[in-house]
């Protein structure tokens, strides 16, 4: 019964392994559609997502702004809920792209560097897809704000994954360390 235990759960390292890219996948597709938006089209995205997030704040802190008001304010914040957007999106990709490099024991100045270039070579050729789209041009500026998001997705993860082997998985590296003595 423990060898087929035991096979099981390799079997399902070797499929659930791969699979754990799938999120990177999926956040790289969401970032390509996006920036495949025509230029009046992502800006009424994102211009409506500041108008949602003034009437959220207007009815929490009781405000009372009128909707004139809001508008305007909505024009004001859009340019920051845009650069945020591109930084919280490249911080998803970075943690979906980070976290199964971990889980394949990649760590420490290699983690960085594979996730990180990866990442930024990624935020460029989408900057290099806007080129293709009307009303988008693509900004080195741009590539930039993405990279901050990469690389506070990827030291979030590093931090956490440490955290993790400390506490959380602690208990199974000394349960694997006392196997392997017990081994003649």
């Amino acid at each position: 019964m423990k060898y087929v235990l035991l096979t099981i759960k390799k079997m399902l390292r070797y499929v659930l392994k791969p699979a754990s890219f799938l999120p990177a996948l999926c956040m790289m597709y969401l970032i390509f559609s996006f920036s495949a938006q025509a230029g009046p089209q992502s800006s009424q995205l994102s211009l409506s997502v500041s108008e949602k997030l003034l009437i959220s704040a207007n009815r929490i802190l009781e405000l009372n702004l009128e909707p004139e008001r809001l508008a305007l304010y909505a024009q004001a914040i859009n340019g920051l809920v845009r650069k945020l957007a591109h930084v919280t999106e490249y911080f998803l990709l970075a943690v979906s792209v980070a976290l199964p490099l971990y889980v394949y024991r990649l760590r420490g100045f290699w983690l960085v560097l594979a996730a990180g270039l990866f990442c930024v070579c990624f935020a460029g050729l989408d900057e290099y897809h806007q080129s293709f789209i009307s009303g988008r041009s693509p900004s080195l500026r741009d590539v930039g704000i993405d990279s901050i998001g990469v690389f506070i997705g990827i030291y979030t993860t590093r931090i956490l994954g440490f955290i993790g082997r400390k506490t959380i998985f602690a208990p199974l590296s000394m349960e694997k360390r006392r196997q392997k003595a017990d081994i003649p």
